[in-house]
């Protein structure tokens, strides 16, 4: 599949990946709760979901948990680095367990990421082993100073 072009989904991919995204219960079965909703059986949802996971049409499953609640610190990163370093620095910027997005850019700040850190202190030490990278020549922290949350939901069937 191209980075353009959309994906072939059946009437039923769309089922099981709108009931994924808006029926997902907190349940010790929530396959055959979707499966009962959509009319198949927990079996025929489980393997349609692990189909689209493997074609890359589901990224993850798994609850969002509030950070900020829990008292860890985060902040979006942008870092300026040579066009021949993107590599070596994505490399080091994704080894960090509280890096949760990675991604490149056009400008002069490249390559962008958001990480998560327990505490002020762990979160700089992310930041300084980053900016003491061979190729980052600026690192600037943009940490949120009030957070928009919003749920992004893709409606894949009518109604």
């Amino acid at each position: 599949m191209g980075a353009n072009a959309l994906p072939e989904l059946d009437e039923f991919d769309r089922q099981v990946l709108h009931a994924l995204q808006y029926d997902f219960a907190v349940t010790e079965r929530p396959y055959r709760e979707i499966a009962a909703k959509i009319g198949t059986t927990e079996e025929a949802v489980l393997d349609r979901a692990e189909r689209l996971y493997a074609k890359g049409l589901i990224r993850r499953l798994g609850a969002s948990l509030n950070s900020r609640q829990m008292g860890y610190v985060s902040t979006l990163v942008a870092l300026k680095v040579t066009e021949n370093s993107i590599l070596p620095v994505a490399k080091v910027v994704n080894a960090f367990t509280g890096v949760t997005h990675n991604y490149l850019r056009e400008g002069e700040y490249n390559m962008w990421f958001t990480a998560i850190a327990s505490n002020e202190e762990n979160l700089n030490a992310i930041l300084h082993s980053v900016a003491a990278s061979p190729g980052v020549e600026a690192l600037l922290s943009l940490p949120a100073k009030r957070v928009f949350k919003v749920s992004v939901k893709f409606p894949l069937v009518a109604g």
